[in-house]
């Protein structure tokens, strides 16, 4: 773990290291029953959930965050971890997925971290957002249009996707677009980030 993050160009401490250790075991006792995810073994959890999660750190915008369709409370989880500063809302519509987010916050201590149980069309923030992340949520098309209401003036969407030759760029209307390729620690598959910022 701690070899993945200082790869992605992170800075933890010992602390840090623990609760996303401790997070990682709580995905494992909970999964199989809350339908967390297929994946049960700690270094696939690590290197496919977490590394792939954090991979996106350089291009956040600090301040208000939103993960929506967060699942498990991946991506905004881990990150929360790590930027204590920031301000993260994680939302599903999953009662179950968000009963174990929760619960994760909680016994994690981060205090960071807001869980909404909503669904994407019927949610109205209280602040608009400086990022939103989407890591496993529809098209690119479907993102924009749901989400693009709930930046502010500055703000940006950041879509997690693999293959870059299989997005769907034309559809995205009024949206400046950047595709970036991640490089995620021990996974070889494509991943790639969008940037979604309304043209000015």
């Amino acid at each position: 773990m701690s070899l993945g993050l200082q790869s992605l160009g992170l800075e933890f401490s010992s602390d840090d290291l623990n609760k996303l250790l401790r997070f990682v075991e709580l995905m494992r006792r909970w999964g199989r029953v809350y339908n967390l995810t297929a994946i049960n073994e700690p270094e696939s959890i690590i290197r496919l959930h977490l590394l792939d999660s954090l991979s996106i750190w350089p291009h956040l915008r600090s301040g208000r965050i939103l993960d929506v369709g967060t699942g498990a409370g991946l991506p905004g989880i881990p990150l929360s971890v790590l930027f204590p500063l920031d301000q993260f809302e994680l939302l599903d519509c999953s009662a179950k997925k968000m009963r174990f987010v929760r619960q994760a916050a909680i016994e994690l201590g981060l205090a960071n971290v807001r869980t909404v149980q909503h669904r994407i069309e019927d949610y109205t923030p209280l602040q608009p957002f400086d990022s939103i992340i989407v890591r496993a949520f529809g098209s690119l098309a479907d993102i924009w249009s749901r989400t693009r209401g709930l930046l502010n003036q500055q703000g940006i969407i950041l879509a997690m996707k693999g293959r870059g030759t299989e997005l769907d760029l034309g559809s995205l209307r009024g949206a400046d677009v950047r595709v970036i390729r991640l490089a995620v620690p021990g996974l070889e598959a494509e991943r790639h980030v969008v940037e979604l910022t309304p043209r000015q």
